[in-house]
């Protein structure tokens, strides 16, 4: 039976929402195995970074979905119409657009809050025993998120700042090599550190396909 994955964008581009080489990553990587996937954002504004100089522009506001669209092509969904009960598993690429639009992680690290529709859905998928992925900063969120539930092994690289505040959510961090991911395989959470290095794009790429068979193996 043909496996059926929901992604999970925050925006476009890695300083204000989805990196870009992650989620086209994980759109070739899913096709590579003849995976159905279906792309959802949330539907809400936000305060953009300029991409060319790296400064928040001021008195400007972006919609994530409106932006993830055009990753996706336009074939996305709103975060809140996602039903976990429909699909294997979820993915979530990672950039700033995770700890900023997703939760308040760049802000208030692992004390953030957390848009209610994502809590909601990695719940369900995490309940439910399906597999989730995340990729560079996105472990921070379910860190966040399944902390207080359970110790889920995670990695983000070898950030030790980061993973300090991991840790701190109630969970475990293990330091990784940007080609290749850690797996947490009672909790059914599969984790590699992508654009948390500034690395080659091939490097990146390896560690999310190595990642995306494992987390289909468990789908």
């Amino acid at each position: 039976m043909q496996k059926k994955v929901a992604v999970v964008l925050s925006g476009c581009g890695y300083l204000d929402g989805t990196e870009i080489t992650e989620a086209v990553s994980t759109f070739i990587c899913l096709s590579q195995h003849k995976t159905t996937y279906h792309v959802f954002a949330p539907n809400q504004k936000f305060s953009p970074t300029s991409h060319f100089k790296d400064d928040l522009l001021e008195n400007h506001f972006r919609n994530a979905l409106e932006e993830s669209a055009r990753i996706a092509r336009g074939k996305i969904q709103d975060l809140s119409e996602l039903n976990p009960k429909q699909y294997d598993g979820i993915i979530l690429p990672g950039g700033y657009g995770v700890v900023k639009n997703l939760c308040t992680w760049a802000q208030d690290g692992h004390k953030c809050s957390v848009n209610k529709d994502i809590r909601r859905v990695i719940e369900d998928f995490f309940d439910s025993s399906k597999p989730i992925l995340a990729m560079c900063i996105a472990p921070a969120l379910i860190a966040r998120i399944l902390g207080q539930k359970r110790s889920v092994t995670l990695t983000i690289g070898n950030d030790k700042a980061t993973a300090e505040k991991i840790i701190k959510s109630g969970c475990e961090h293990v330091e990784c090599k940007v080609d290749d991911f850690i797996t947490d395989r009672e909790s059914k959470v599969i984790s590699t550190p992508a654009y948390m290095y500034d690395d080659e794009p091939f490097k990146i790429f390896t560690g999310i396909q190595k990642a995306i068979k494992e987390f289909l193996e468990m789908a």
